[in-house]
């Protein structure tokens, strides 16, 4: 059941009275606190839902949809009248963000930031102050600042590479303050030494009730394992690292595990399945409608959501027919499973995948786009039946959806992911006998992958119909089930699952990372030069810009590694004079500074 902390969020906003204007500088300009405040237990409870609640606004959560989805192949642009948003999506569209551009901003994210090091340093202070707060509730605090603050930091490494770390607080604005950028290996590394700090001390979800948001709606044990597997796999994605892998792995072993104690089994269940997913008739209504599900690990609680009202439903209040974005052609119906082809993410759904029913409304033969369903109805699909857009009928006010970071499916399927990168297959130098040996080792490794993805297709299909599953034979038919075949099915799972969810960008970098050599994660790019950073994949531009005008320009112009962030924000750049920027977007000196 999902049950909203609006009056507490809303009471920490009003009586912490944090910044009453965000500025465009790196951090909040403004942020005050009485005398009298770090006294209480309440008082810090107030500043960590505060920070919780900023990962809420309409700013961050507009990024969240247009970098992680809307930079993909997954969206499109709708046909909205002319303005500053189609504008500036228009350029991120064509991978020519000037460095005004709206997305290409940072800045609430360094205020959530902000609000997470404020309780960091003051936090402390309440131990000696206030007796009914105890060190327990302290180190809880802490581990959740901590992780939500690597979050952000996460978001910006995926988005900007070269960023500032910040992990001291700014309290006011008279505060002197530098910010250099650090490079992306420097910045995930703190992370990861946070991450590691706040499981120690995490707090564990099967200490709430089902009906508790907290038990999502908090970082805890499993949201922290859940951060780190995601970073170790980027971080091993870039760095082609077998460890870093490997600890991803380990990561998404102790989420899966957890998630597997946690679950009841409920009377209407006729069989126990290995995973605890909800089957195919109740994911959408769990997940999406009365959210909080289950097989949720982490997601913002949201009380109003404006932002995927006017990307994904309506983009002028209540007066337009359509949002800023549109699903792509990518989704067109396609049923024949043996027609998945080689490309990174194939468009194709199984017969009877419910998930295909719920992931656009009815759509026309040789449309070109389609209207987004997922988390826009709020009416549970229990059929294979398309939906007319018709029949919702929602206004903004009624967009209270929250927004999913993890969930049970992602970690599987990126524990699949770095299993197919840990099959060793090279065989130069080894005896017949012992390429035998690997080679079965490469199987079955390979096999666990597959195992992971077919648990999350068949839980999807209606009835849990396995005929139209995923088979490994039919694969091993078409020549699939090796290193190469099963990197590209978990690719394709991972769209079908979690398209719309702000994952395929970065599926599709890490991708990208994979097949390309000579990063130099440890040094900025502003000091590598344009002409020293390595060339993209051309299989990732060929998803990247497909289905786009100029395909083939756009190709050309996306030649490395620099074009894959967005510009440094010209309005912190002209503050901060040491800011590099990225050399897709000029000399580091073109700054318009003052």
């Amino acid at each position: 059941m999902k049950t909203k902390i609006y009056k507490i969020m809303c009471a920490a906003c009003t009586t912490v009275a944090l910044s009453s204007c965000l500025d465009t500088v790196i951090l909040p300009d403004d942020i005050t606190v009485g005398e009298d405040f770090w006294q209480k237990k309440s008082d810090v409870s107030m500043m960590v839902n505060a920070a919780y609640q900023g990962m809420t606004t309409e700013n961050v959560m507009e990024r969240l949809i247009v970098w992680g989805d809307f930079r993909s192949d997954e969206m499109v642009q709708a046909g909205s009248p002319e303005g500053a948003i189609p504008n500036a999506l228009a350029e991120v569209a064509m991978f020519s963000s000037q460095v005004t551009n709206r997305y290409a901003t940072w800045s609430d994210f360094y205020a959530v930031i902000n609000r997470c090091n404020i309780v960091l340093e003051k936090a402390a202070d309440v131990l000696a102050a206030d007796p009914n707060y105890t060190e327990g509730d302290y180190l809880t605090d802490r581990s959740q600042m901590l992780a939500l603050r690597s979050l952000c930091y996460f978001y910006l490494v995926r988005n900007f590479r070269d960023v500032p770390y910040v992990d001291e607080a700014y309290m006011t604005s008279s505060k002197e303050r530098t910010f250099v950028q650090a490079p992306p290996a420097e910045v995930l590394q703190h992370c990861i030494e946070s991450l590691e700090e706040a499981a120690a001390n995490a707090i564990k979800a099967e200490g709430y009730s089902d009906s508790d948001w907290r038990r999502v709606g908090w970082f805890t044990f499993d949201g922290i394992n859940s951060l780190l597997a995601d970073i170790y796999l980027w971080r091993a994605s870039v760095l082609h690292s077998a460890e870093d892998y490997q600890k991803a792995v380990e990561c998404c072993d102790k989420v899966i595990a957890s998630k597997k104690a946690m679950h009841k089994q409920s009377a209407s269940e006729t069989f126990v399945q290995e995973y605890p997913l909800a089957r195919a008739r109740n994911a959408y209504e769990e997940l999406f409608v009365t959210q909080n599900a289950e097989e949720s690990i982490f997601e913002l609680q949201v009380k109003a959501n404006p932002a995927l009202c006017k990307y994904l439903y309506k983009f002028a209040n209540n007066n337009s027919t359509e949002g800023f974005l549109k699903a792509s052609n990518i989704f067109s119906k396609d049923d024949n499973i043996a027609n998945i082809t080689t490309a990174v993410g194939a468009k194709v759904f199984p017969v009877n995948d419910m998930r295909y029913f719920s992931t656009i409304f009815s759509a026309t033969a040789n449309d070109e786009s389609f209207n987004i369903r997922k988390m826009i109805s709020n009416n549970a699909i229990t059929s294979l039946t398309a939906q007319p857009r018709a029949t919702v009928s929602r206004t903004y006010a009624d967009i209270d959806q929250n927004y999913i970071i993890y969930r049970l499916p992602d970690v599987m399927l990126m524990k699949a992911e770095a299993l197919v990168q840990l099959a060793d297959t090279a065989m130069a130098g080894l005896s017949d006998e012992e390429k035998t040996t690997k080679q079965a080792a490469v199987d079955l490794q390979l096999r666990q992958a597959f195992n992971l993805v077919q648990a999350v297709n068949t839980r999807s299909l209606l009835d849990d119909n396995k005929a139209d599953s995923i088979k490994w034979d039919n694969l091993r038919t078409m020549g699939r089930t090796g290193k190469t075949g099963m990197e590209l099915l978990v690719m394709e799972e991972r769209l079908r699952e979690l398209c719309f969810e702000g994952k395929r960008w970065y599926d599709l970098l890490r991708y990208n990372y994979r097949h390309v050599s000579g990063v130099n994660y440890s040094s900025l790019m502003g000091d590598q030069g344009l002409s020293a950073l390595p060339a993209n994949s051309n299989d990732f531009l060929d998803v990247t810009t497909r289905g786009k005008a100029n395909a083939s320009g756009l190709k050309a112009k996306m030649a490395n590694e620099a074009y894959l962030y967005l510009p440094i924000p010209n309005s912190d750049a002209v503050l901060a004079t040491q800011l590099k920027q990225n050399p897709a977007y000029g000399s580091t000196n073109q700054f318009e500074r003052k």
